[in-house]
């Protein structure tokens, strides 16, 4: 969001005075700051309340839990799918699966490796996997779907 840090002193200007009772006041505070239009085709107030939640619910520290639970239960030849509906998701999950597929992690100038690491992973697709047109068409929430996939080789 171009304007968080405006965004964030606002709230807590705002909480100082008064404690927020409705989430319809919090959106009056947003539309006065960001605008009534809407941007990227959403509401001015949902990348605010999407980052509210994402924040309150710890969404991105579970989901690198939930990785590293996921490679610890998967077998060798099971595959982890992960679907992630946005960009703070999906780096977190490419990263990961990314670095799991990964055999050295030495630094570059090293003549030798002495990581020992192995990889645990092997990438089943190189390429996000994005819903079909027709998908898209029947559920618009599938628009910003990214499937990606490994496989457990270790």
């Amino acid at each position: 969001e171009r304007k968080a840090r405006r965004i964030a002193k606002a709230i807590v200007e705002r909480r100082e005075l008064k404690p927020w009772e409705t989430t319809g006041e919090l959106n009056e505070l947003l539309e006065r700051i960001v605008g009534r239009a809407r941007q990227h085709g959403l509401p001015p107030a949902t990348r605010s309340f999407q980052a509210l939640r994402i924040a309150v619910n710890a969404e991105l520290e579970e989901l690198r839990l939930a990785l590293q639970a996921a490679l610890q239960i998967c077998r060798v030849g099971g595959r982890i799918a992960v679907i992630s509906f946005h960009s703070l998701e999906d780096r977190i999950v490419k990263n990961f699966f990314r670095h799991e597929a990964s055999s050295c992690v030495c630094p570059p100038g090293l003549p030798i490796c002495n990581c020992g690491k192995k990889a645990s992973l092997r990438l089943v697709n190189k390429k996000i996997i994005l819903a079909a047109a027709e998908e898209r068409r029947q559920n618009p929430r599938a628009a910003s779907a990214k499937l990606r996939v490994a496989e457990r080789i270790l």
